[in-house]
């Protein structure tokens, strides 16, 4: 059977470990993180968004990333999605005024709109960019897809091969002509296709999320050697598409299978960096630090651990870079990436 979407996070469990905050100067742009409300766990709004952002680390504006939260629950199905954008957009300006007011919440917006669609897609495109007051930047479009059947990070359960679709790429034609960008959540074993559409699309502006969605668990427990060296030719060959930036984080995740939710403790920052270094640093070393950014991907990530602890293991990952390096990985590529 699939594993469970989205584990909630054990509030207790995560306050039985807390950290100085490491170079807390550091300027933090959080690349990639959610925003629900119950029935969904942990509930994840202004206050605890705000709790998380001004805890310690220098965060200076965030990127919000479409879960399908705040959808119009009438009319048309393909304008649902324009719900959470209106919602989001109203969200950062009530932030702006807020005890994250600092924080520069939600400076961008992706959305979903479904490419499937084919040309007629440009019409929800515009639609969002209308709602989203400014803030708007393109869309992540899931197309998560395992044939083992073992492991499910999303509600919607895509077909095979959606990004090789001729009328998908007829309406990301449309996407990149509105200059829009594109947030691609795969599992590692899709990266081709990916490197697919990145060759087809070289104006395109696209990222990867989740360092490509290693998996470690379902049907790929036990195999982290065998799927870390397919994974890592497949990330050298995608980092060859200049028009692909890569968002390192979601690996706090079950999907890759490191189990530290498991434990009686949570894990420390060294902890994490430590069983994380080895995929962060091949992307970086894939894409350059120009091209890569962190994200928290929470409340997702929450189950493994707190705000805090998981931006300082990114900080001891990235100790040994320069601080130009830092800058680009922890706040300039994302700000040129999403133009906030």
């Amino acid at each position: 059977m699939p594993s469970p979407i989205l584990p909630a996070a054990d509030p207790k469990w995560l306050s039985l470990h807390s950290e100085e905050i490491l170079e807390p100067d550091l300027q933090i742009v959080d690349a990639h993180h959610h925003l629900w409300d119950l029935p969904r766990l942990p509930r994840y709004l202004q206050d605890e968004l705000a709790a998380d952002l001004c805890a310690g680390h220098n965060v200076i504006a965030t990127v919000y990333m479409e879960c399908t939260e705040a959808y119009r629950k009438d009319g048309p199905e393909r304008l649902r999605s324009l719900g959470e954008t209106e919602f989001v957009a109203d969200f950062a300006r009530a932030a702006a005024n807020g005890p994250a007011s600092k924080k520069g919440v939600c400076k961008g917006i992706v959305g979903r709109a479904d490419l499937m669609e084919g040309a007629s897609v440009e019409e929800v495109l515009l639609m969002h960019q209308e709602v989203g007051q400014g803030l708007w930047r393109g869309i992540r479009q899931s197309t998560v897809h395992d044939i083992t059947g073992t492991v499910r990070t999303t509600a919607r359960t895509p077909p095979a091969g959606v990004l090789l679709e001729p009328k998908f790429r007829e309406g990301f034609e449309r996407l990149v002509a509105l200059g829009m960008s594109f947030d691609s959540w795969i599992y590692h074993t899709q990266l081709k296709e990916l490197t697919s559409l990145a060759r087809e699309f070289p104006d395109a502006n696209i990222i990867l999320d989740h360092v490509g969605g290693v998996i470690g668990s379902g049907a790929y427990e036990g195999k982290r050697d065998e799927v870390f060296a397919g994974w890592k030719a497949d990330i050298y060959e995608l980092a060859a598409s200049t028009n692909v930036s890569c968002k390192l984080g979601g690996l706090g995740m079950k999907l890759g299978g490191f189990g530290f939710e498991t434990r009686e403790r949570p894990p420390t920052s060294e902890e994490l960096a430590k069983a994380w270094r080895p995929y962060i640093e091949t992307c970086i070393d894939a894409f350059g630090p120009s091209r890569c950014m962190f994200e928290s991907n929470f409340p997702v990530d929450m189950v493994t651990c707190t705000y805090p602890v998981l931006w300082n293991a990114f900080k001891r990952i990235a100790s040994g870079y320069s601080a130009d390096e830092k800058r680009m990985l922890f706040a300039g590529t994302a700000q040129r990436v999403y133009s906030v």
